[in-house]
């Protein structure tokens, strides 16, 4: 089979690779679909590893079962979440599964810029999903990064009515917006660099859009009645992006880091002031299956429509192309691989 093969961003290698064997309690997935994830461009996170073959938001069609398995078939539709939870540990039990060492070190074989990947037993068990027929293949690649999403906004308590900062407006941040949009939430207001995704946070439901550069407190004060943001989410991996975090948020709000800067970035915070105004600080990584199986009922239902956010389709062979303009960030959104797309 063919692999799209990871040295950096900018050297993504068509190689041959066998088909992977599978054992008796796995899967081998035809991938009919897998999108570029912002996290597979930050490079500094995905050097360390390389080569690899990347891709972790897929969707396919079983073509091959294992004796033991008896929760799906061939011919059957699914999405495939790379990281699962032992569900064991003290932090599965507490429910922070996405803390779990197993959930970190998990992962299918090879990747989903493949024309196949090995399913291991443990994401077969709590990690594979039948795709309802209302859900295409290309609409299955946004169950993980969507689920992330509404893992977040659970995290933050987001609540209809509420003033929502989103600072980036990337795929993780449209996916902020029109979740949150979809739940009620009061004032959506969002940032980019990106004149283009400027645009894209506009038109799906952001009320008022600046340049990351340009919103001050003063500003999201007059647009705002005079308040800040009761909901901050940090959507783009910059320290001046988490910085101004810091400074929109108002008295009793909440900031999400659902991005984070550069290990080596050091974010000064001013604790004092936040513990006199009751300012929460929250992370969110990943999702679990709870959030995996609600946002497939919404894709299902399109209450979140997602397939709108697709600029491009690749072949296999053009996946460098793809990173490359996901880097950029400019006149991209959602980019999706299709491996068996004829070239």
């Amino acid at each position: 089979m063919r692999a799209a093969v990871y040295y950096n961003n900018r050297d993504i290698r068509l190689e041959e690779r066998p088909v992977p064997a599978i054992s008796a309690d796995e899967l081998l997935v035809k991938v009919m679909a897998s999108s570029i994830c912002g996290s597979d461009v930050l490079e500094w996170y995905r050097i360390k590893q390389a080569p690899r073959v990347l891709g972790h938001e897929i969707a396919g069609v079983v073509v091959e079962s294992g004796e033991r398995v008896k929760k799906f078939k061939t011919g059957d539709r699914v999405t495939v979440t790379h990281h699962v939870p032992c569900n064991t540990c003290r932090y599965c039990l507490s429910g922070h599964a996405t803390a779990c060492d197993t959930l970190h070190r998990t992962n299918f074989d090879p990747g989903g810029f493949a024309e196949y990947v090995r399913v291991p037993w443990i994401n077969v068990d709590r990690g594979t999903f039948l795709l309802p027929p209302e859900i295409s293949f290309e609409e299955g690649t946004f169950v993980e990064p969507l689920a992330c999403v509404l893992r977040g906004q659970k995290v933050a308590r987001i609540r209809p009515g509420q003033t929502l900062l989103v600072l980036g407006s990337g795929v993780s941040g449209i996916l902020h917006i029109k979740l949150a949009a979809a739940t009620g939430a009061g004032r959506i207001i969002a940032t980019d660099i990106s004149s283009h995704r400027m645009e894209m946070a506009r038109k799906f439901g952001a009320e008022y859009v600046f340049h990351a550069q340009e919103l001050t407190p003063d500003i999201l004060r007059v647009v705002n009645e005079g308040g800040l943001a009761e909901r901050v989410i940090v959507c783009a991996g910059s320290l001046a992006a988490a910085e101004q975090a810091l400074e929109c948020v108002d008295r009793g709000g909440t900031i999400l880091f659902f991005a984070v800067p550069h290990p080596d970035d050091r974010l000064v915070i001013p604790i004092s002031e936040f513990w006199r105004n009751d300012i929460t600080l929250l992370t969110s990584y990943a999702a679990d299956a709870a959030d995996l199986t609600e946002t497939i009922e919404l894709l299902r239902n399109k209450r979140v429509r997602v397939a709108d956010m697709i600029s491009h389709r690749f072949s296999l062979c053009e996946t460098g192309l793809g990173f490359s303009l996901m880097e950029k960030a400019d006149e991209s959104l959602k980019i999706i691989i299709e491996p068996h797309r004829k070239e």
